[in-house]
């Protein structure tokens, strides 16, 4: 879901550095030392997940798990991505430096609704947080791809159809993403609960 460098205007890339600039610095804000190896983790998590792509135009699709990391890390996601989408442009050539700032904003606040939204239900039954884990999953990539190709058709109406592809292309990583975060969900609570309510 990168979007590569040379596609978008100077206003959506100035935005989205200026919003992440701030998600990173409210995340180090609040990032304590016992947080720093759980960002790591989950930093390393979605790095990983990321690399096994399908080029889909500008965009690429594959697994994101921004919502697991935004549930689980709160503000501290916009610092894991970061770092994440850094090395993967800086290794990979994937996305870009320029498209840096966007990439992240588009991964990390979709992340950072899910945690608003999810994060103290996980802490539920089985069955709410099977059921907290699915969507939370779910809407990270749904609000991730709205957040992608809002960006391609803010930079112009010719990135329409692209945007849509771009959408319809993640509806089964939707239902993948949501099904994988819900079983990592229960594993994490089986063997270490803590991490749910460590924020």
């Amino acid at each position: 879901m990168h979007i590569s460098e040379g596609v978008l205007n100077l206003g959506v890339l100035g935005t989205g550095y200026i919003l992440t600039s701030i998600g990173v610095g409210i995340g180090l804000k609040s990032l304590k030392e016992e947080k720093i190896v759980k960002t790591a983790i989950f930093c390393s998590a979605f790095f990983v997940a990321s690399l096994i792509r399908v080029p889909l135009g500008p965009s690429s699709v594959h697994l994101v798990l921004n919502g697991l990391v935004g549930v689980l890390l709160g503000w501290q996601v916009f610092c894991a991505l970061f770092i994440a989408l850094l090395l993967q442009a800086i290794l990979f050539g994937f996305g870009g430096l320029t498209t840096l700032g966007i990439n992240t904003l588009n991964m990390a606040l979709p992340g950072l609704v899910c945690y608003w939204f999810f994060h103290r239900g996980l802490r539920g039954g089985k069955v709410v947080s099977l059921i907290l884990g699915f969507l939370a999953g779910f809407l990270g990539v749904f609000l991730a791809s709205i957040c992608v190709a809002a960006s391609l058709f803010c930079t112009g109406e010719q990135f329409l159809n692209t945007a849509k592809l771009i959408f319809i292309a993640h509806i089964p990583v939707m239902f993948l993403e949501g099904i994988i975060t819900a079983l990592i969900v229960q594993f994490i609570k089986k063997v270490k609960p803590e991490i749910l309510t460590a924020t």
